[in-house]
């Protein structure tokens, strides 16, 4: 409960302001240093899933699942969490916060944001640009 505290704690008028906490889906996906963690149910994640073999490695974890697999997740990557509306990104980021993960960011904009960085212009763009090694 004491991580959950201090978390709770950080989270001033300042936090919330700065906005930090969340990214639109057009800035993370162009961030370097990513993972991209999807904490939708199972059903929605085999009815529309986000591969992003061309953009950063990523991962899909059911929210319910966090807990117990939480040692997948990199500490050295900025953690984009991404669901449908925002409310189970909310919970996840709190809970890594808690866990002493520094670098997570809510995915604004739930499906149609993070569509319209998948269109094949922009993942031409991607594809286009240098490797980094």
């Amino acid at each position: 409960m004491e991580n959950l505290d201090k978390a709770l704690k950080s989270m001033t008028f300042e936090f919330f302001g700065g906005g930090n906490h969340k990214m639109t889906a057009e800035k993370f996906m162009n961030a370097e240093n990513t993972f991209f963690l999807d904490v939708r149910a199972m059903e929605e994640f085999e009815t529309l899933s986000f591969g992003l073999k061309y953009h950063m490695p990523s991962a899909h974890i059911p929210i319910n699942q966090v807990c117990d697999r939480i040692n997948e997740l990199p500490k050295d990557k900025t953690i984009g969490i991404f669901c449908a509306s925002g409310n189970r990104s909310t919970m996840v980021y709190l809970y890594l916060k808690a866990h002493g993960f520094d670098n997570v960011r809510i995915i604004e904009g739930g499906y149609n944001e993070l569509v319209a960085e998948l269109k094949p212009g922009k993942l031409l763009q991607k594809l286009k640009e240098p490797v980094l090694s």
